[in-house]
């Protein structure tokens, strides 16, 4: 039997419903507060109607510590600009702490070519202690920026929480990322310290990265000091003011125990970067309490971590998820670090680490699951992945035939929770529902404490009719502001709250059916979305105006569900040049060197001339669409354009787009 959206695939147990934080969380609600939902349409429906209720509570249904309480939960539900719990002192880092434990491991890590390694909460804990130590004589005061270069290894953990606990603020690039891109984001936050590798293995292939660390260097005036984790040399040779990992931590003499800085709810914890179409990526800024709440609420309530489970996803340290991976830690779990490919030595190399670290929660991408599917990979033939209760799918939208092949080639008892979200909130604010059934090619619902709706263009919200996403009522997650915005926040502003004022808008298309069930159907915007990672179209036509052969030119991305994702890049040339495969990898090899290896386009196609508006804007979204298969006269008005003739190519492109696929 073909399988169709929407076709039962899964239903929890009884045992399953018991055990989950959900029940448990009614129970409690019930027991202390004399609140009772048989549902969980209704707990979600309290959530997000009482919201300072809801999010008040989780301080002690979850034990989180604070040193001083709040004033009111909520000044003012009025967007954007809320500030949350006023008043209160806390720090993320030591909440994290307060889960240590030595009847688990911490994390457990795994390199390409090298053997599973465990790390326990004490041997961490030490770690945190004397780099936080070596921060301190440093200089680094609570507010100060401390940025790092750095792959998925325990040391970025490490730093991390040393840096928090200082009240410090942490941002991070992965060592993919060219050097423009990095400064792109690092020189607008002003950092003080840099941690950095000087290399990384991919695929089986090691990268140096020492001559970008010296660039970093010298292109962020702020820097004073950097701690260098030698991945291929063992010295500081080229490098200024720096010093190696291992022996400042050896030199330090650290305190008994962590002095955990005391901050405001809304004191900076990090900087993420989010892309949009122009100017640099936006430095967004989010505080120690919303990710606190934020992450133990969804790592329990929504993932359904307990003590005792491995929590694992595939990311890196530009993607929010690394930081999510982080807040699982809250949840109790303990979390597993893979730095590598995912397809070295081959697409195997997740489900044998599955095996081998008893994983009992997989986090991928869409991207990833369809690549297997076209490998024709049946995984639980070679492996056990029995422990496996719950297999998470963000990045893009998962296909119906993508559920399917989880169920078969995983196992059939776990929970598959697609899920979306972003860097923007860093959380997902629809997805697992563990008491509820799942549904093929289905996200289970909307989060607790996130009110999501789909709005039509009018700004109404609608159900089984697919519109634009947005966000109707505060989330402690939320952005405390944009580094660097002025006073009247008119950068956020227009970031989220343009198109409908008040109203969060999050740039994903969305359909909600009546059981509350929903699907993602890509973005609504011309931000680039590649396995995850947003990168906004203005970083990629920085890279190509340094090309004296290109005039102009127009990038795309056509990921959206049920497509296969594909990135046409379309340049008009120079007069008297040709497009070459000379230029072509030029193009791409400085693309990847310069932005990321995922940002390089599938496609590069000559055209006469780019769509521009009257107002002289790329018109990115327009051709989108028309590309995905809307009618041009919907998408485009040809009345509003300054070369309308430029669609005719568009036009036809579409009708064969699936031929050049």
């Amino acid at each position: 039997m073909v399988l169709r959206e929407g076709d039962l695939l899964w239903q929890p147990t009884p045992e399953m419903i018991a055990n989950s934080h959900l029940t448990h969380y009614m129970h409690w609600l019930a027991e202390t507060h004399d609140l009772h939902f048989d549902t969980y349409a209704a707990l979600w429906q309290w959530s997000v109607t009482h919201i300072e209720d809801f999010w008040v509570s989780l301080f002690a249904f979850f034990d989180l510590i604070y040193s001083q309480p709040w004033q009111m939960p909520l000044v003012s539900r009025s967007m954007p600009g809320t500030q949350w719990f006023p008043g209160m002192r806390l720090n993320y880092a030591e909440n994290i702490f307060s889960r240590m434990t030595s009847q688990q491991p911490m994390m457990l890590y795994k390199a390409e070519d090298e053997p599973l390694v465990s790390l326990s909460w004490q041997t961490i804990y030490e770690q945190v202690n004397r780099l936080a130590q070596v921060l301190r004589e440093q200089g680094i005061q609570p507010g100060d920026c401390v940025v790092a270069y750095l792959p998925n290894i325990p040391q970025a953990m490490v730093a991390v929480l040393a840096v928090a606990s200082l009240g410090a603020i942490w941002s991070s690039c992965s060592p993919d990322f060219g050097s423009r891109s990095v400064l792109d984001r690092f020189s607008q936050i002003e950092p003080r310290v840099l941690i950095a590798v000087d290399g990384y293995q991919y695929g089986g292939k090691t990268y140096e990265r020492r001559a970008v660390v010296a660039e970093l260097q010298n292109e962020l005036p702020s820097l004073e000091h950097t701690i260098l984790i030698p991945y291929l040399q063992d010295h500081t040779d080229g490098l200024r003011d720096t010093v190696l990992w291992d022996a400042v931590l050896a030199e330090v003499d650290p305190p008994e125990q962590i002095t955990f800085a005391q901050v405001p709810f809304d004191h900076p914890l990090w900087v993420l970067y989010s892309s949009g179409t122009t100017g640099l990526p936006k430095p967004i800024v989010q505080g120690h309490g919303g990710i606190l709440l934020e992450h133990v609420k969804a790592t329990a309530f929504h993932n359904d971590q307990h003590r005792g489970d491995r929590f694992f996803w595939y990311t890196s340290t530009g993607w929010m998820m690394w930081n999510y991976v982080l807040g699982s830690l809250l949840a109790g779990s303990a979390i597993i670090l893979y730095n590598g490919s995912p397809g070295y030595p081959d697409l195997n190399a997740l489900f044998e680490l599955a095996e081998q670290s008893g994983m009992t929660y997989f986090g991928t991408s869409a991207a990833f699951i369809h690549a297997c599917m076209k490998a024709d990979l049946h995984p639980n033939k070679q492996y056990d992945l029995s422990a496996i209760r719950g297999v998470g799918s963000t990045g893009s939208p998962l296909t119906v035939e993508g559920f399917d092949w989880v169920y078969h080639n995983i196992n059939s008892h776990l929970a598959l929770e697609s899920l979306s979200g972003g860097t923007d909130l860093c959380t997902a604010i629809v997805g697992g529902v563990r008491i509820l059934p799942i549904y093929a090619g289905e996200i289970q619902g909307a989060s607790l404490g996130a009110k999501v709706q789909a709005y039509n263009e009018s700004g109404q919200p609608v159900v089984d009719e697919v519109g634009e996403l947005v966000i109707t009522e505060p989330m402690p997650s939320m952005p405390l502001y944009l580094w660097g915005d002025d006073a009247s926040m008119s950068r956020y502003q227009a970031s989220y709250f343009d198109m409908f004022p008040g109203i969060w808008w999050h740039g994903d298309w969305i359909k909600f059916n009546e059981r509350g069930g929903c699907v993602i159907y890509g973005r609504s915007d011309s931000t680039i979305n590649r396995q995850g990672i947003r990168m906004g179209t203005s970083e990629i036509y920085r890279v190509l105006h340094t090309f004296d052969e290109i005039a102009d030119s127009l990038i795309v991305d056509l990921e959206l569900l049920g497509r296969q994702s594909f990135l046409p890049l379309f340049v008009v040339l120079r007069e008297d040049e040709t497009l070459t495969e000379a230029l072509q990898e030029r193009i791409k090899e400085k693309l990847r060197d310069e932005v990321s290896p995922r940002h390089v386009p599938d496609k590069i196609i000559q055209i006469g001339q780019v769509p521009y508006t009257l107002s002289g804007k790329k018109m990115e979204v327009p051709i989108r669409k028309i590309l995905l298969g809307m009618d041009a006269e919907k998408a485009a008005n040809p009345g509003a354009m300054r070369n309308p003739e430029s669609l005719s190519f568009f036009k036809i492109l579409a009708e064969q787009l699936y031929d050049i696929i």
